[in-house]
Protein backbone atom coordinates (compact mmCIF):
# COMPACT_ATOMS: atom_id res chain seq x y z
CA UNK A 1 0.00 0.00 0.00
CA UNK A 2 3.05 1.86 0.60
CA UNK A 3 4.45 2.00 -2.67
CA UNK A 4 0.98 2.73 -4.35
CA UNK A 5 1.12 5.54 -2.58
CA UNK A 6 4.19 6.46 -3.77
CA UNK A 7 3.52 6.35 -6.53
CA UNK A 8 -0.12 8.38 -6.48
CA UNK A 9 1.69 11.37 -4.59
CA UNK A 10 4.66 11.87 -7.29
CA UNK A 11 1.84 11.05 -10.19
CA UNK A 12 -0.27 13.90 -8.93
CA UNK A 13 2.71 16.48 -8.33
CA UNK A 14 3.85 15.10 -12.23
CA UNK A 15 0.30 16.10 -13.56
CA UNK A 16 0.36 19.16 -11.83
CA UNK A 17 3.72 19.86 -13.16
CA UNK A 18 2.87 19.10 -16.40
CA UNK A 19 -0.76 21.70 -16.08
CA UNK A 20 2.24 24.21 -14.94
CA UNK A 21 3.93 23.47 -18.07
CA UNK A 22 1.09 24.21 -19.95
CA UNK A 23 0.15 27.26 -18.35
CA UNK A 24 3.97 28.45 -19.08
CA UNK A 25 4.81 27.95 -22.33
CA UNK A 26 1.72 29.30 -24.31
CA UNK A 27 0.84 27.57 -27.55
CA UNK A 28 2.00 30.53 -29.93
CA UNK A 29 -0.40 30.23 -32.42
CA UNK A 30 2.11 28.53 -34.65
CA UNK A 31 0.01 25.55 -34.61
CA UNK A 32 3.47 23.79 -32.63
CA UNK A 33 2.97 22.25 -29.41
CA UNK A 34 5.37 23.64 -27.55
CA UNK A 35 4.47 22.86 -24.27
CA UNK A 36 3.86 19.43 -24.90
CA UNK A 37 7.00 19.51 -26.52
CA UNK A 38 9.30 20.77 -23.73
CA UNK A 39 7.33 18.21 -21.13
CA UNK A 40 8.42 15.12 -22.82
CA UNK A 41 11.94 16.48 -23.61
CA UNK A 42 12.16 17.27 -19.76
CA UNK A 43 10.29 14.09 -18.93
CA UNK A 44 12.41 11.89 -20.84
CA UNK A 45 15.75 13.45 -19.38
CA UNK A 46 14.88 13.56 -16.26
CA UNK A 47 13.66 9.77 -15.68
CA UNK A 48 17.22 8.85 -17.74
CA UNK A 49 18.61 10.62 -15.52
CA UNK A 50 16.84 9.80 -12.25
CA UNK A 51 17.08 5.94 -13.58
CA UNK A 52 21.23 5.81 -14.07
CA UNK A 53 21.50 7.14 -10.48
CA UNK A 54 18.99 5.09 -9.19
CA UNK A 55 21.06 1.49 -11.06
CA UNK A 56 24.48 3.12 -10.63
CA UNK A 57 24.21 4.76 -7.45
CA UNK A 58 23.07 4.66 -3.85
CA UNK A 59 21.75 7.84 -4.48
CA UNK A 60 18.25 7.00 -5.06
CA UNK A 61 16.38 4.39 -2.75
CA UNK A 62 13.48 2.22 -4.17
CA UNK A 63 11.31 4.32 -2.67
CA UNK A 64 12.62 7.30 -3.55
CA UNK A 65 12.22 6.20 -7.28
CA UNK A 66 9.48 5.19 -7.16
CA UNK A 67 7.99 8.03 -6.11
CA UNK A 68 9.90 10.62 -8.73
CA UNK A 69 10.45 8.23 -11.75
CA UNK A 70 7.37 6.13 -11.85
CA UNK A 71 5.04 8.62 -10.14
CA UNK A 72 6.22 12.26 -10.96
CA UNK A 73 7.88 11.13 -14.48
CA UNK A 74 4.46 8.80 -15.16
CA UNK A 75 2.56 11.52 -14.41
CA UNK A 76 4.26 13.87 -16.03
CA UNK A 77 4.47 12.23 -19.59
CA UNK A 78 4.20 8.56 -20.55
CA UNK A 79 6.83 9.90 -23.38
CA UNK A 80 9.63 9.72 -20.81
CA UNK A 81 8.72 6.22 -19.67
CA UNK A 82 8.12 5.26 -23.63
CA UNK A 83 11.96 6.40 -24.08
CA UNK A 84 13.10 4.79 -20.88
CA UNK A 85 11.53 1.49 -22.34
CA UNK A 86 13.12 1.83 -25.78
CA UNK A 87 16.66 2.91 -24.49
CA UNK A 88 16.34 -0.65 -22.17
CA UNK A 89 15.48 -2.74 -25.39
CA UNK A 90 18.47 -1.56 -27.46
CA UNK A 91 20.49 -2.03 -24.40
CA UNK A 92 19.72 -5.58 -24.13
CA UNK A 93 20.24 -6.03 -28.22
CA UNK A 94 16.70 -5.74 -29.21
CA UNK A 95 16.68 -3.90 -32.25
CA UNK A 96 13.42 -5.75 -33.28
CA UNK A 97 11.77 -5.07 -30.75
CA UNK A 98 12.66 -1.40 -30.09
CA UNK A 99 12.08 -1.00 -33.88
CA UNK A 100 8.61 -2.71 -33.64
CA UNK A 101 7.47 -0.49 -30.34
CA UNK A 102 9.06 2.79 -31.56
CA UNK A 103 6.98 2.48 -34.92
CA UNK A 104 4.39 0.38 -33.45
CA UNK A 105 3.41 2.83 -31.03
CA UNK A 106 3.55 5.83 -33.24
CA UNK A 107 1.54 4.39 -36.02
CA UNK A 108 -0.98 2.45 -33.67
CA UNK A 109 -1.01 5.11 -31.36
CA UNK A 110 -2.52 7.65 -34.29
CA UNK A 111 -4.88 5.06 -35.62
CA UNK A 112 -6.48 4.36 -32.30
CA UNK A 113 -6.88 7.98 -31.97
CA UNK A 114 -8.15 8.55 -35.14
CA UNK A 115 -10.52 5.23 -34.58
CA UNK A 116 -11.64 6.78 -31.31
CA UNK A 117 -12.35 10.00 -33.39
CA UNK A 118 -14.77 8.40 -35.68
CA UNK A 119 -16.44 6.16 -32.79
CA UNK A 120 -17.13 9.38 -31.19
CA UNK A 121 -19.13 11.05 -34.26
CA UNK A 122 -21.35 7.89 -34.18
CA UNK A 123 -22.93 9.93 -30.86
CA UNK A 124 -22.95 13.56 -32.42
Amino acid sequence: MGNMLLVGAGGFLGSVARYLVALAVPFAGTGFPFATFAVNMLGSFFIGLLSELAVSTTMLSPETRLFLVTGFCGGFTTFSSYMYENAALIRDGQVFYTTLYLAGSIAGGFLALYSGMLTAKLWT
